[in-house]
């Protein structure tokens, strides 16, 4: 998802949760990359509001661009990148609206989309789905529950010659304090720990640390910053040299917030406790496919599950039921506020 400082301000958000109760002329659109649990509730949810899906589960290309003609919005998921060409390609088959299945936009050329006549719009959904995952993965890395999971599976029961931390004991540090960010530290502030936070929005400056002085007083640091021009590799070698000694990273954001040669070097000398990761820099293409009979071609990947102290999901946290229906009605919404000149800029 390419977004950038300049380029947030051209994006449209819906306000979440949305509401089903309007009634409206029926309304066009064209869903690209729609699975079958998303089809559904297109189907389902899309007569209430008076919308008419056309849904194919082909992630948007110039190829297949025609599928939009006659409908001025459409909508795509995050999985795939869209192109130049076929952003020019919507735009010639009559698109005015994109909308994405998503927070994120850093998959679309945003400015380019602008240029050639296009809106960007983006979903906001239940922050709760996401914030849950996170606090899990923080508790399966300071309890080192994979290389636990991987020994009982192996018939092997003894106690591992680690032993785990309790969350109270510990600081964590939140970089981004959006409305997941905030979930995350409502929750914590149950576990009894520490909590650091720190952002780079002006009017939430207030109370936050810098990154650099979090980073140096964190056990866990858990990311939740959008990815910019700004924010792309935000932990590199330096910064990750002045994490505590033993301290555990988590990513529910975007995997290129991390430099992940910097991350495989820490993880590997012993410098860091362990990782996380439920998005990895490169997952394109390889995340939301069965590869079980095929190479995969991110070397960076396949060192990082070899480690015993490395977690890694497939970009999965958002996806609960909650958040999906409220993705699915806000993209609704999305295309109906744009057909009403109701889009509003976030």
């Amino acid at each position: 998802m390419s977004s950038n400082g300049s380029t947030r301000a051209a994006v449209h958000r819906t306000r979440a949760p949305a509401s089903s109760s309007r009634a409206v002329s029926t309304t066009g659109i064209t869903v690209y990359g729609c699975e079958p649990d998303e089809a559904l509730l297109f189907r389902e949810m899309a007569p209430r509001f008076g919308v008419l899906p056309t849904v194919t589960k082909e992630a948007v290309s110039e190829a297949n661009s025609g599928l939009a003609a006659g409908n001025r919005c459409v909508s795509i998921g995050h999985k795939t990148r869209v192109t130049r060409a076929t952003l020019s390609a919507l735009s010639r088959a009559g698109v005015k609206y994109l909308s994405t299945r998503s927070v994120g936009c850093n998959h679309i050329d945003v400015s380019y989309a602008e240029s050639v006549g296009i809106s960007i719009g983006n979903v906001a959904y239940s922050p709760d789905s996401v914030a849950d995952y996170t606090l899990m993965l923080m508790l399966m890395a300071v309890r080192h529950a994979k290389d636990t999971v991987r020994r009982t599976d192996a018939h092997d029961y003894r106690l591992s010659e680690i032993r785990g931390k309790e969350l109270r004991d510990l600081t964590v540090g939140v970089v981004g304090t959006g409305r997941i960010g905030t979930a995350v530290i409502d929750r914590l502030r149950g576990f009894g720990c520490r909590v650091l936070s720190c952002d780079n929005r002006p009017a939430t400056a207030a109370g936050h640390l810098s990154i650099d002085e979090l980073l140096r007083h964190s056990d866990i640091v858990t990311l939740h910053t959008p990815l910019t021009a700004g924010t792309r590799h935000l932990l590199d070698r330096r910064r990750i040299e002045q994490m505590k000694h033993g301290a555990f990273i988590v990513n529910t954001g975007r995997g290129p917030l991390i430099d992940t040669e910097a991350l495989l070097w820490a993880l590997e000398s012993g410098r860091l406790g362990g990782a996380a990761l439920d998005v990895i820099d490169g997952e394109e293409g390889i995340f939301y496919t069965d590869c079980r009979n095929k190479p995969i071609d991110n070397r960076q990947l396949l060192l990082l599950q070899e480690l015993p102290n490395v977690f890694i999901s497939p970009h999965t946290a958002y996806y609960t039921d909650h958040a999906l229906s409220d993705i699915i009605s806000n993209t609704l919404v999305n295309c109906l506020d744009f057909e009403s000149g109701k889009a509003w800029t976030s």
